[in-house]
C-alpha cells in the first residue's frame, strides 16, 4: 500500500449537547495545518469514529448540558460510562489514545471537562481520577474580559512551546482552580505542570482581581499532565486567531505578524509537534 505522506495530521473536535467554540475551534486548527474535523459526541458513541485515525483530540468551549450539574459534569460521565458499538468504553479508547503520543486540548468547558475525567493533572499517571476542581469564579459572577498570561518555560507543555506571553479572552463562571489538597497543588507546582498563569501587562503573577478573573490559586489560568501533551486552559486561545479578534485590534501586532493573533500558536505548536 503507498501511503500518502501528504496527508496532514487529523485534529478531531467534540461537539454537541451546548459546546458553543466548536466552529471557531475547528477553524483555529485548520488555519494552523490540521485536517479539522468536528464530530457529535452521540455520532462517535452511535457510528463509532476511529479517534485513533486523529493526532489531535479537542474538547471546546461552552457549556455542555448547560452547566446543570456543574461545569463539565454531564458530558465528562457521558465519556466515563457510555460505550460505542464496538462495546469498549469511550474513555478506555481516550486512554488509549493518550499511549500514543498524541495530543490532548481542552479549552475553557473542555477544560472543564479534562478535569472531570482526571485527564488533567494525573499525577504520577494516574489518569482518571480528579484531583483539582474548577469551581465558581470568586466575584460569584460570569467573567468576559482579556487577560494576559505567563508562560512557564519550565514546563513541558507541547502547546505553549518556545512562548513567553499570551493576551487571550476568558469568558467562563466556573474558572477558579482549586486543589484537592496542598500535596496535590505542591506536586503539580513542582512537576511544573502549571503552565499557564494570569499576569499584569509587566508579566507579574498577581492573584488580584481582575489580573486573576477568576481567584485561581496561584493564579493558575492551565495546567498539563506530566507527559505535556493534555493541556487544559480556561482562556480561549481559538477566539485570539486573528489581530483583529482583539479590542485594540487597530494597534494589534500579533505574533506571527500583522495578520495573526496569540492564540494561533497554541495550536500551530500542536500541529508542529505532531507533523
Amino acid at each position: 500500500m503507498r501511503i500518502n505522506k501528504n496527508r496532514k495530521p487529523g485534529a478531531l473536535i467534540f461537539t454537541g449537547y451546548g459546546i458553543n467554540c466548536d466552529y471557531e475551534t475547528q477553524y483555529a486548527c485548520s488555519i494552523a495545518g490540521f485536517d479539522a474535523r468536528r464530530f457529535h459526541l452521540n455520532d462517535i458513541l452511535e457510528n463509532p469514529v476511529s479517534i485513533m485515525d486523529y493526532k489531535l483530540i479537542v474538547f471546546p468551549g461552552g457549556f455542555s448540558f448547560g452547566d446543570d450539574l456543574g461545569a463539565g459534569v454531564a458530558f465528562a460521565a457521558k465519556i466515563k460510562y457510555s460505550r460505542p458499538a464496538d462495546g469498549e468504553r469511550l474513555m478506555d479508547v481516550l486512554l488509549e489514545f493518550v499511549e500514543g503520543d498524541r495530543l490532548i486540548l481542552g479549552i475553557c468547558n473542555g477544560f472543564q471537562i479534562l478535569v472531570r475525567l482526571g485527564l488533567v493533572p494525573a499525577i504520577n499517571r494516574n489518569y482518571g481520577k480528579q484531583e483539582i476542581a474548577l469551581a465558581p469564579n470568586k466575584v460569584g459572577y460570569f467573567i468576559d474580559r482579556w487577560v494576559t498570561l505567563k508562560i512557564n518555560d519550565s514546563s513541558k507543555c507541547v502547546f505553549t512551546r518556545g512562548l513567553s506571553f499570551l493576551k487571550l479572552p476568558v469568558r467562563h463562571g466556573e474558572g477558579r482552580v482549586l486543589a484537592k489538597n496542598s500535596e496535590v497543588l505542591q506536586r503539580i507546582s513542582d512537576n511544573n505542570q502549571i503552565v499557564v498563569q494570569y499576569c499584569d501587562e509587566d508579566g507579574r503573577v498577581r492573584e488580584d482581581f481582575p489580573i486573576n478573573p477568576n481567584g485561581s490559586v496561584y493564579s493558575i489560568a492551565g495546567i498539563c499532565d506530566h507527559t505535556g501533551r493534555i493541556f487544559g486552559l480556561m482562556p480561549h486561545p481559538e477566539a485570539a486567531i486573528f489581530h483583529y479578534n482583539y479590542p485594540d485590534w487597530t494597534s494589534k501586532k500579533g505574533m506571527l505578524g500583522d495578520i495573526y493573533g496569540d492564540g494561533l500558536m497554541i495550536f500551530k505548536n500542536g500541529f508542529e509537534y505532531v507533523r
